[in-house]
């Protein structure tokens, strides 16, 4: 009686080789082209690591060993550019784990129409094939790359110098080391930066949920105003906000600094009815500069929410509000209960993008503000959000690794806020409720 043999066949030879040496054994199955490009993208990757590749991962854990003296003519070693070169040498080997994977497949794809006794194509027929059904794939090489080399690489680079003590003397040609979650304590426990950082914590969670919601409900309130069958001239009246969302946000923020300076046309009203000039931004305007801040902010991000909110007002169902009247439900019970949850519904996404855009709102501080110190707050005023914290102390003042500790704080919270919300809405749960 013969043996039962196992399910498992017998490796062959062209592939043991290709598990070995990419292309071998394409080479082996008389692949030319195919063999020799493979032979090749592994020549060039075990030059590139006996070149600089393993130098450069090395050079990524240790940073550096010896330091540079100008006066003595040291050259030394680049902590930043040695950290780069280590990201970059990452990407390079995972570019290459990728190619091998795709040489086994090959190989074994290969070796089974061996077996089955199925002809080989050719390389050109085999590559037209393949850009037949991985068209996709070709296409997005070359942005994929783009994307890993000037998106990937930068970001991971300000991850890791979050770790580092890179910034204030601590520059090149000074070597950098890594100090783990120093920075994350130094920010919650040293007392200038954890009281800093805490007030301008909380002012921004609550100057994030007030912006969003005035620039919602306002925007929803004017489409919902224009949309009235009484309102007459509705094209000239939408003419006004899309003007405002048209001017370059920055100039409309230079001109609404203007307009509430000493000097601006406020002002000159003010003194010329005897009155004292008020100081709207100045370092001690306390709350008058957070509100003006809301109306500035409100004035460049309402036109959107309105544009939005007129194109969903006009996909409504009127037939629920003609149903609602004759049940007797008021226009606020209409609201409530018809307009505001299909509203929220299909802009969920919208809204929680906009919270996260207002909570990382550079521009309306910076450019009414920017630049002022205040006492109590370290390299911050009262009005700074986490983000203008973030330029004074990494781009103003080279605290680049508090820098980089505080831009990973603030993206835990934006995005564990969003998800949180996103998941727990209607617009994830009852997909198909407005269908």
């Amino acid at each position: 009686m013969k043996k039962v043999e196992s399910g498992k066949k017998k490796t062959s030879l062209p592939v043991k080789a290709s598990l070995c040496v990419m292309g071998t054994g394409q080479l082996l199955y008389r692949q030319w082209i195919k063999g020799f490009l493979y032979l090749a993208v592994f020549a060039g990757f075990l030059w590139y690591l006996a070149a600089m590749g393993i130098k450069d991962i090395i050079g990524m854990f240790t940073l550096g060993t010896v330091q540079a003296d100008p006066w003595l003519g040291t050259e030394g070693d680049d902590s930043v550019i040695m950290m780069l070169r280590g990201i970059l040498a990452v990407i390079v080997i995972c570019g290459a784990a990728l190619l091998y994977r795709s040489n086994v497949r090959d190989i074994k794809r290969t070796d089974e129409m061996i077996r089955a006794g199925k002809p080989l194509p050719g390389f050109f027929k085999a590559t037209g094939m393949f850009l037949d059904r991985k068209f996709y794939m070709v296409a997005l090489a070359l942005p994929v790359a783009g994307v890993l080399v000037f998106n990937v690489l930068p970001i991971v680079f300000m991850i890791l110098i979050a770790f580092t003590n890179y910034g204030g003397d601590i520059v090149p040609p000074k070597l950098v080391d890594w100090v783990g979650l120093d920075n994350f304590r130094r920010i919650l426990t040293l007392s200038d930066i954890k009281g800093t950082f805490f007030r301008i914590l909380g002012w921004n969670i609550i100057w994030a949920f007030a912006a969003t919601f005035i620039n919602y409900f306002g925007g929803l309130g004017l489409a919902l105003l224009l949309n009235k069958k009484c309102v007459k001239g509705k094209r000239f009246w939408r003419m006004f906000p899309i003007l405002a969302y048209a001017v370059p946000g920055f100039i409309t923020l230079l001109a609404f600094k203007f307009l509430f300076s000493y000097g601006g046309p406020i002002n000159y009203y003010i003194t010329a009815a005897g009155h004292s000039a008020v100081g709207f931004l100045d370092i001690d305007a306390g709350i008058k500069a957070k509100l003006i801040g809301l109306f500035v902010n409100a004035w460049t991000s309402i036109p959107t929410s309105m544009l939005l909110a007129t194109g969903i007002l006009s996909n409504m169902n009127m037939d629920l509000y003609e149903a609602a009247s004759i049940d007797g439900a008021s226009k606020w019970q209409q609201f409530i209960k018809i307009t505001l949850p299909f509203v929220v519904f299909s802009t969920t996404p919208v809204l929680i993008t906009s919270f996260t855009g207002n909570f990382n709102n550079f521009g309306v501080f910076y450019f009414l503000r920017g630049g002022l110190y205040m006492d109590g707050y370290f390299l911050a005023s009262d009005t700074d959000l986490l983000i203008n914290w973030l330029y004074n102390l990494s781009i103003n003042n080279n605290y680049y690794s508090i820098g980089a500790a505080v831009s990973l704080i603030i993206f835990a919270i934006t995005s564990l806020f969003s998800l949180s919300v996103y998941v727990r809405s209607s617009a994830y749960k009852k997909e198909d409720t407005y269908r």
